[in-house]
């Protein structure tokens, strides 16, 4: 009883925080913005993390307040584990997530899956902190083998570290590492890894600027 007691008062502390949290972004975000607007911009968060329950229930595990902005395609045959605070959009184009009987699908703190297509036939790991714009494909697998067309391609694993931002329309393929704080431009097709704090562009992906820190 006592421990059940002790569990809620951290729950309690941990939403408190939270709540706290979001007001100080709110605020950062719109200066001019009062207690009311941001009392709405609450609501609508909380109407959004309710819709995740939804939604998101062929997941295999979802963290706290994981979000989701419209409906997104999930088809989960494996395993889909998104963290805390993960938000799942599809206000410009549908989001749309898929694991295969052996894939492994594990998203990190904070990331923001907005209108990505991520089909998982192994594995695919996303950090914290991670952004992925409209229009993306993640592909860990082939599909196809490259002479039998009928028989199953290979498939090597998609690692994203954190602080990642991929941009829109870019193509990840499979057995490649995107390294911490890497910027992937717009429309380029990532066939091998890349460095940490760099910025690939083109097809196939190359280094086009260091990122001074």
């Amino acid at each position: 009883m006592e421990f059940d007691t002790l569990t809620r008062s951290f729950e309690c502390m941990s939403l408190s925080a939270t709540i706290k949290s979001k007001q100080q972004a709110f605020k950062s975000n719109n200066p001019d913005g009062s207690g009311f607007d941001f009392l709405v911009s609450l609501v609508q968060g909380g109407l959004r993390v309710f819709m995740a329950k939804i939604y998101l229930r062929k997941c295999t595990s979802i963290g706290r307040m994981v979000s989701i902005n419209k409906k997104p395609i999930i088809d989960n045959q494996g395993q889909m584990i998104l963290g805390d605070e993960v938000r799942v959009w599809s206000n410009i184009v549908q989001a749309k997530l898929y694991t295969g009987r052996k894939g492994s699908l594990i998203v990190g703190t904070n990331s923001r899956l907005n209108g990505v297509h991520i089909d998982c036939q192994h594995r695919v790991e996303i950090g914290a902190n991670v952004r992925i714009a409209p229009y993306t494909i993640i592909l860990d697998s082939d599909f196809h083998d490259l002479k039998d067309h009928f028989s199953d391609g290979p498939a090597k694993a998609i690692i994203i570290e954190d602080d990642v931002w991929i941009a829109t329309r870019s193509t990840i393929l499979k057995g490649v590492r995107i390294g911490k704080g890497a910027v992937v431009a717009t429309g380029a097709v990532v066939t091998r890894d890349v460095p940490p704090y760099t910025v690939v562009a083109g097809v196939p992906a190359k280094v086009v600027k260091k990122i001074d820190l």
